[in-house]
């Protein structure tokens, strides 16, 4: 196991195998993606991840939580860049979970971030704009 692969227990990569298989067949389908996608990131896989939310964000281009799925795996491959538009775009169509978003392990290489501080700043529930968005 190299140092970017974590701890995965026996059923998680049962279900990586079978949903591998189902891909396979179903390579458009979108629960398949999104689900495979998360295994890959939790065995710390996370070029396959990006692959999978690329596509994804791809297939559902208005999707928030897809959008926000990509910030993390990029972030978690520290492109930095990329991770902070990916955010942005997610935050654009709607993202708000200010809670998540402050303490998500995935974003970790962000978190002393100017631009993302900001970002997470503008979904703050403290933040006075805000409350003529919701």
């Amino acid at each position: 196991m190299t140092d970017e692969q974590k701890e995965i227990d026996h059923a998680d990569l049962v279900e990586m195998d079978f949903l591998e298989k189902v891909m396979g067949r179903l390579p458009q389908d979108i629960d398949v993606m999104e689900a495979l996608g998360d295994l890959y990131t939790r065995a710390g896989r996370y070029e396959d991840g990006l692959a999978l939310d690329r596509k994804l964000a791809e297939l559902e281009p208005d999707d928030m939580t897809i959008w926000y799925n990509l910030g993390c795996s990029l972030a978690l491959l520290n492109q930095r860049d990329a991770a902070l538009k990916a955010l942005r775009r997610a935050v654009d169509l709607g993202y708000s979970d200010y809670e998540w978003m402050s303490r998500d392990h995935d974003l970790q290489s962000l978190r002393e971030d100017g631009e993302f501080n900001t970002l997470l700043k503008g979904i703050s529930p403290a933040d006075p704009k805000r409350k003529n968005k919701v």
